[in-house]
């Protein structure tokens, strides 16, 4: 332990006995300023170490793209464990030992709280991605989706980026193989999609968030090898989040598909999914099973409505949590001569919180 943190670690004992003999209750601002502001200073810019020359240079808590992108629970981690439970600097302390649960959570219950940019979605409405229903929480992350299903494969590269507090904007190129005859196989690049979206609400206490989305698909595959849909077609939705008890999220999207070839017929869908957040240990790896329930259906007298569930299971990779995969199969309800059942997995790279090779 070096000189520096020593010393932190003594003055916070001396300022948890000194606050314990007169029966005095610590606050949040009290606690971030024996204990973090030394080196993240206490408008948490992290003046203080930058100008001392120490060698970890602290993130600026005031930075809303920074701090609103985790939950809280994800800050009381580093701070219970120190850097390395998260893959970070071993020169940022545990203070688990030193401070309560309750005096960390005040702590960094204020340390969040030097984002005063309300516009910015909080952490705790970003919940695990699905397999199919997209997610209303904006992202800085690049995914590859993988579908397999009756001699069919298809490899879905998305990039998504964040624009400003609230929007976000995505390409999607997919790479499509089928074997047209036993042994044959053909493929080539499909549609290619683009998309917008803008958070609409996000309320955390209330734990809701909205968002309002287009994509549009650009006919850049193939149709005489069966790739694509051979005209753009524009997808608008709306996708919702909520925070439930125990843990416990629930999403939706509905939307449809609107072809310019108005031969082709438009189409609706709506998509669901509910799952649970579990820990493995306090603050380790994250387990999150998932089920989806999507229903789509041509916009025609006498189509069917198609009906799917699909069971899953996401997991972090990393010890930053930044890298991510999920894993789950698609099985049709109902029209199940028609319709077979697919296996879909995807690996997932947060890549704001670092490379792929850090954090791990």
């Amino acid at each position: 332990m070096n000189l520096r943190v020593a010393w932190l670690l003594v003055g916070i004992g001396t300022f948890g006995h000194a606050l314990d003999a007169v029966g005095q209750t610590r606050t949040g601002r009290e606690v971030y300023q024996f204990a973090c502001a030394a080196c993240h200073g206490s408008d948490g810019s992290g003046a203080p170490a930058v100008e001392s020359g120490y060698p970890l240079v602290p993130p600026d808590f005031s930075d809303c793209n920074f701090s609103t992108r985790e939950p809280a629970a994800d800050w009381v981690g580093v701070s219970h464990h120190g850097g390395p439970n998260r893959a970070f600097s071993p020169l940022m302390p545990a203070f688990g030992e030193a401070l309560s649960r309750q005096e960390i959570e005040l702590a960094v219950s204020h340390a969040r709280s030097f984002c005063t940019e309300g516009a910015w979605p909080r952490g705790e409405l970003n919940f695990p991605r699905a397999l199919v229903t997209t997610k209303a929480f904006p992202e800085d992350e690049a995914v590859l989706t993988v579908i397999a299903a009756d001699g069919v494969v298809t490899n879905k590269f998305v990039y998504e980026r964040r624009v400003g507090p609230r929007s976000m904007f995505e390409v999607i190129a997919p790479l499509e193989f089928s074997e047209r005859t036993p042994g044959d196989w053909t493929g080539g690049v499909g549609d290619l999609g683009f998309a917008v979206k803008h958070v609409l609400v996000a309320h955390e206490a209330r734990g809701s968030i909205v968002s309002a989305a287009a994509e549009v698909l650009i006919p850049t595959g193939s149709t005489e090898r069966g790739i694509g849909n051979g005209t753009t077609v524009v997808e608008p939705f709306i996708a919702f989040g909520q925070r439930l008890p125990a843990r416990a999220f629930f999403q939706a999207q509905v939307g449809g598909g609107i072809p310019f070839d108005r031969a082709q017929a438009d189409e609706a869908f709506w998509r669901m999914v509910a799952g649970r957040q579990f820990r493995q240990g306090e603050f380790g790896r994250l387990w999150a099973p998932m089920v989806e329930v999507l229903g789509s259906r041509e916009l025609t007298s006498g189509a069917p409505t198609h009906w799917d569930v699909l069971p899953q299971m996401h997991v972090t990779l990393s010890t930053r949590q930044h890298i991510r995969a999920n894993v789950g199969v698609r099985v049709p309800v109902n029209e199940r001569a028609v319709r077979s059942t697919q296996v879909l997995g995807y690996f997932l790279w947060e890549w704001f919180n670092g490379g792929l090779t850090t954090g791990w």
